[in-house]
């Protein structure tokens, strides 16, 4: 079965670099663009518009790489509180790092560090140090009191006036950050105000994928953005500046449209006036005009909506959410007329599981077709369900065993006689390499490990709380996971 499209990628890259170029000369040249949300691997967006590519922001970026330089932010509070991203499992200061090596790789230009709401922090220190050990330059923006209301003294030499000039080189700076709250606005402001002191023109926008300005404010693509966003309380909105300002309804989200009015007196008293009438002014994107088959991102949408909704129970069940996050999904469910039903995989695993009395789980395959897998002695639900796939795919009979029990037995007395684990069942890493290694002597292993590439995209589901491991594998194979909020076994502490 044809993966269905909703997103032309290429016509997408096209209207986005010129849309960039155009807001460029608005401002003589210099644009301090501030890129919210992912720059790279936004899987979000290419679950939700299908045909966009997770590499989307980066690669038509690549198209304007010789004007483009890259400043990333990090606030000093998320140095000292190490803080962690929770998608890699690395801290804000080493992914600082990681960003870096990524964009010098692909061949950008990054220009320096900015480490924000600077008060002495020790391990802000010591990251700055090892930046500059590392040579790479770093620059110190300090907190203001009164941000950002207070606008007379942040527009000051006392306020925006002290934190330190970031050098530039190029006429496009890309603000960009390892997560949320990193200070990249401020950071833009505190550049217009030292380049206008210096005589410099410059301009600033603002790149957020979602939400999307020009879909109704209830389009599922929309609301996928709400549910995504439901830990950091983030609502969906009419902007009524953009609507005074051109009699037009546009969408965007309640944080840009709380703070444009201080934003726009900002602008006022930097540069004599406020190039912007409303929030969506500022931005940028144009996603939204790429979309060539809206039935089908309202699809995908609505399944990323459920997804959310599952790992918010989830979180909850971990102790890691709120209440209140999985009430606001269950709200963004509604409104988007979300059920489990739509997801044919939750009631096959749910089904699966009370046939059996084992946790279970099932899958989604191209071709419309559900497969299922349980808990063996042998092998754990996930890693059962992995084979099942492959073995569908393939055309191989369910029932012939692919990894013989003589290559299975070894691996599971080794993680229970020598490495202290208390379950001999095997993970879905473990399994594919006894794939592998079946595929030594077993040609029919090989077949089933050729289509493995063709697993990207489908959706499963499981009646219980799969580990990290076998959580990590799936997502690298880009299979989309829900789970039941609920453990395997009943104890107090879970791996």
């Amino acid at each position: 079965m044809a993966v269905k499209i909703g997103f032309d990628n290429e016509k997408y890259l096209q209207l986005q670099a010129e849309h960039i170029t155009t807001r460029r000369a608005q401002f003589g040249g210099k644009l301090y663009l501030e890129f919210g949300g992912k720059l790279f691997d936004d899987y979000h967006a290419s679950r939700v518009l299908p045909g966009f590519q997770p590499d989307s922001k980066i690669r038509m970026l690549q198209t304007l790489k010789d004007d483009v330089e890259i400043v990333v932010a990090i606030c000093a509070g998320d140095i000292e509180k190490n803080k962690m991203r929770g998608d890699l499992g690395i801290s804000y200061d080493t992914d600082v790092l990681r960003l870096i090596d990524v964009f010098r790789g692909l061949g950008f230009y990054v220009g320096s560090v900015v480490i924000t709401q600077y008060a002495g922090q020790p391990a802000a220190d010591a990251f700055i140090k090892r930046l500059g050990a590392l040579g790479v330059k770093s620059y110190k923006h300090y907190p203001i009191a009164g941000y950002p209301s207070d606008v007379a003294h942040i527009v000051s030499d006392e306020g925006l006036g002290k934190n330190e000039y970031i050098e530039t080189t190029r006429s496009l700076i890309v603000v960009t950050a390892p997560g949320p709250g990193s200070g990249k606005m401020a950071t833009c402001l505190s550049q217009l105000y030292h380049d206008n002191r210096r005589g410099v023109r410059a301009g600033y926008a603002k790149y957020e994928t979602f939400p999307i300005w020009n879909l109704p404010l209830k389009h599922p693509v929309n609301l996928a953005y709400e549910a995504a966003t439901a830990d950091l309380n983030d609502v969906n909105m009419i902007d009524p500046f953009h609507l005074e300002a051109y009699g037009k309804t546009t969408v965007n989200y309640n944080r840009d449209v709380e703070i444009f009015p201080v934003l726009a007196a900002m602008f006022q008293k930097i540069q004599g006036q406020c190039p912007y009438k409303s929030p969506t002014d500022m931005g940028v994107n144009m996603a939204g005009f790429a979309i060539v088959d809206d039935a089908v991102c309202q699809e995908a949408s609505r399944m990323e909506i459920l997804r959310r909704y599952y790992a918010g129970c989830v979180e909850r069940a971990k102790g890691q959410a709120d209440e209140c996050v999985v009430r606001k999904l269950e709200l963004v469910m509604q409104q988007a007329g979300v059920t489990p039903e739509i997801c044919p995989a939750v009631a096959a695993a749910l089904e699966k599981e009370q046939a059996t009395g084992k946790p279970a789980g099932a899958m989604v395959l191209p071709d419309g077709s559900v497969v299922t897998g349980r808990t063996s002695p042998l092998l754990g639900a996930s890693a059962a369900l992995l084979l099942n796939a492959l073995k569908h795919m393939a055309g191989i009979d369910h029932k012939l065993d692919l990894i013989p029990a003589s290559v299975i037995e070894p691996i599971s007395t080794m993680k229970t006689d020598y490495l202290g684990h208390r379950n001999p069942r095997l993970h879905s890493d473990e399994v594919l390499i006894a794939l592998a290694i079946s595929g030594l002597t077993n040609p029919l292993a090989d077949m089933v490990q050729a289509q493995l590439k063709n697993l990207r995209g489908c959706d499963a589901h499981f009646s219980v709380i799969i580990s990290e491991e076998d959580a990590k594998l799936y997502k690298r194979l880009g299979i989309n996971v829900s789970c039941q909020p609920k453990y395997e076994i009943k104890s107090l502490y879970h791996k």
